[in-house]
């Protein structure tokens, strides 16, 4: 079979390929691979032998504008189309956008032989967009979303399955880390970093407080290098440590008493993370926003704590939930947890393996 990929960023900022990395047989099937280096820069592909690579090379910045982008967006549908043109069995869609953009050829040439994964709430609430994402899901093969809180804005299918925004490989390697000691609470943000509002208030309110540490690992695009500079002129217990690799995360998480999950921008308000998974992979609780669904999900399964940024309470709260947390409950409850997940996502990953059956 020949199955066509079709990624919308660089192949390091979608872990999230190697559910269908680890999944397909590439001895069995001729597996090729559309994706937008947005930098321009090199970029390792060695896990990616055997798969045929279509790269489209734009210089896209992160943080531009939402409407700015359609230009880019257009030429990357003409790449995509240009690839398409040399004959698939299958195709899997890596994020909304790219359906929305190749919707046409979706429905007219591939119904019922397309996995859509959909990551992302975007523009559901625009009737036509929402009008696009029902036809997308109607006419997949399987549509695999990654927070249940999207599913109300997809349609009532057997088709929309919940697939974890988390590897495989990792959750099946439990990482009970040998911590450094701190007299400080070490709180770490990992990912790409934005939400400049929500991150510079957390940074306001733990800004020289001698309880904390506040830690940010990710790309330093323009949002990022506005929350330094005000670190560096008001706050000497906030670190930017710039880029990493996913080797690299052991070994912050090691220094990481809480994860910083928090994100209150209303597209992420249903949204689940990386980081939610690692918390109960790290054993390490999480920090997320009060009102929105990982808050819930936290909460009620006993993995982190949901607190409002914007609260002038918000530091003495952290300090509180740590000093009176129970470790041993605390493990307990990732593990009960991940074993969830684990269940779901084996549903998942035996869907991938038997595409071609």
């Amino acid at each position: 079979m020949k199955i066509l990929i079709v990624g919308f960023a660089k192949i390091k900022y979608m872990p999230y390929l190697d559910l269908y990395l680890e999944n397909i047989d590439r001895a069995k099937n001729d597996v090729h691979l559309v994706y937008w280096n947005r930098d321009l820069k090199h970029e390792d592909t060695k896990k990616l032998q055997g798969i045929t690579l279509h790269e489209f090379c734009s210089l896209q910045n992160d943080d531009a504008p939402k409407f700015s982008k359609l230009g880019k967006f257009k030429n990357f549908r003409a790449y995509a189309l240009s690839v398409l043109k040399e004959g698939f069995d299958f195709i899997i869609i890596l994020h909304s956008l790219p359906g929305v953009l190749l919707l046409k050829e979706l429905v007219r040439d591939f119904k019922n032989r397309y996995i859509f994964d959909y990551r992302d709430f975007t523009y559901e609430n625009l009737l036509l967009y929402k009008s696009v994402i029902h036809t997308l899901v109607n006419n997949s093969y399987k549509t695999f979303v990654s927070s249940d809180a999207f599913r109300m804005y997809l349609p009532q299918s057997e088709r929309v399955i919940t697939s974890h925004n988390a590897l495989w490989s990792d959750l099946n390697k439990e990482k009970v880390l040998n911590k450094t000691q701190s007299d400080k609470i070490r709180i770490a943000f990992w990912g790409f970093i934005r939400e400049e509002k929500t991150n510079l208030e957390i940074i306001r309110k733990l800004a020289n407080d001698e309880r904390f540490e506040l830690h940010f690992y990710g790309r330093e695009q323009e949002i990022c290098e506005s929350l330094k500079q005000y670190a560096s002129e008001n706050a000497e217990n906030v670190y930017f440590h710039g880029e990493y690799t996913p080797e690299g995360r052991d070994e912050f998480a090691r220094n990481t008493d809480l994860i910083h999950n928090i994100y209150a921008e209303d597209n992420m308000k249903l949204a689940v993370s990386n980081k939610y998974y690692d918390s109960m992979i790290y054993r390490i609780p999480q920090l997320v926003m009060k009102g929105s669904y990982m808050g819930v999900l936290a909460e009620n399964s006993g993995i982190g704590k949901a607190l409002n940024p914007y609260s002038n309470d918000f530091a003495d709260n952290i300090f509180t939930y740590y000093q009176s947390l129970n470790k041993e409950n605390f493990k307990n409850n990732c593990r009960q947890a991940l074993e969830k997940v684990k269940v779901q996502q084996k549903n998942v990953t035996d869907i991938v393996k038997n595409i071609n059956k």
